[in-house]
Parts: structure tokens; C-alpha cells; sequence
């Protein structure tokens, strides 16, 4: 008998891996079977169980990487040299994470969004998840902190700021805009940019 190859086993893993996130970012975690799952992918229990044991480690699997692109993304684009201006910055990730895993769409828009609002809330329950995502805002958190840094070092910000309390700020600008696309629909990313940019005009009126 032939061996399955590596790439065979991880496109089928990834093909899982997707089919699940769909069904989850429609219905919920703990809403979604694995009949679901099955239909969605259209495999086997068989095929299914052989890389996954049960519905709660496919949840696992799903929200770390989830937890990962998120993280990923927030550090790539915090990384720029030198740093575009908070509302490019911001902009910037909320179009990587969109670009992400192009297969998750439903109905023809985006469920990333969607994806991520029931991740977070699952991270609530799991101890283990929690940590995860706990890890990953701290690194985030140090990388937009040197850019803050090195706002403050090009005089585009304030010496006082705080750079902690800044990016923190940041990132919750952009976890909110995900949250109003996944409650309300898809909105373009410009918009985020012309309202941030308006409310850093604030001290420029004369």
C-alpha cells in the first residue's frame, strides 16, 4: 500500500481545520456537532477522528490558531520600520486578519470576525486558552509599546504618553472594530482609519 505523503496529511488537516471554523463561526461552538462538522468537510468519522479525537480538541486546535493569527498579524505589522501612524498601523491588521484564511467565508463575507468574538468567549471557560491568549496580548502589547517608543522619539507623540496605556488603546480599537463586523456586517477598513484619523485631529484645531 502506497504511504500517504506529509503534504496529503496536512491538507487534510487544514481542509478539517477550516470546514470546523465555518460551522463554528455560524452556530457557536458548543452548537455545532460533529455531524456537522462531517457534513461540512464532506469526509468520514473515520477520516475526521483520525487527526482530531473528539469535538472539544477540534475546538482547541480551531481557537489557538485562531489565537495565533491574531497575535501573528498584531506583531508582522507592529514590526514596520519606521512606524506608519497609529491609524495605518491599525488599518494595516485589521487587513492581514481579513486577507487571513481566505476559505472562511459564509455566504460570501468574511466569518473570520465572526470566528474570533466566539474564540475570546471561549477563552472565558478553557484555563488553558486563557493562558494562550493571555501570552499573546502580552507580546503584542511589548511590540506596539516600542512603537509608541519610537512615535515619541520621532516627536509624532507626546514625551508623557504612556506607552503601555497607548497600545493597549490600539489594540483595543482594533479588537472593537472586529466586534462591530461580526455583530453588524462588514464595514470597510477605511472607515476605522478616517475616524481614528479624526480623533487625532482633535488637538490640530485652532
Amino acid at each position: 500500500m502506497a504511504r500517504v505523503s506529509q503534504e496529503h496529511l496536512e491538507a487534510r488537516r487544514r481542509q478539517i481545520l477550516d470546514g470546523a471554523a465555518r460551522c463554528f463561526a455560524r452556530n457557536g461552538f458548543h452548537a455545532t456537532s460533529m455531524q456537522d462538522v462531517l457534513k461540512e468537510v464532506n469526509l468520514s468519522a473515520g477520516a475526521v477522528y483520525r487527526y482530531f479525537r473528539g469535538k472539544d480538541e477540534l475546538i482547541h486546535a480551531v481557537v489557538t490558531e485562531v489565537l495565533d493569527d491574531v497575535r501573528t498579524a498584531f506583531e508582522r505589522v507592529g514590526r514596520q520600520a519606521p512606524p506608519p501612524p497609529p491609524y495605518e498601523l491599525i488599518g494595516a491588521v485589521i487587513g492581514e486578519l481579513r486577507r487571513e484564511r481566505p476559505v472562511l467565508r459564509v455566504d460570501g463575507s468574511s466569518c473570520f470576525p465572526r470566528l474570533v468574538v466566539q474564540v475570546w468567549t471561549e477563552t472565558l471557560r478553557d484555563d488553558d486558552l486563557a493562558k494562550v491568549i493571555r501570552d499573546g496580548f502580552d507580546k503584542v502589547r511589548a511590540v506596539w509599546g516600542a512603537i509608541v517608543r519610537g512615535y515619541q522619539e520621532a516627536g509624532m507623540m507626546r514625551a508623557d504618553a504612556d506607552p503601555d496605556a497607548v497600545a493597549r488603546t490600539m489594540i483595543a480599537a482594533t479588537q472593537g472594530f472586529l466586534t462591530q463586523q461580526a455583530l453588524f456586517g462588514e464595514v470597510p477598513v477605511a472607515t476605522l482609519q478616517i475616524g481614528l484619523r479624526g480623533l487625532m485631529s482633535m488637538g490640530e484645531v485652532s
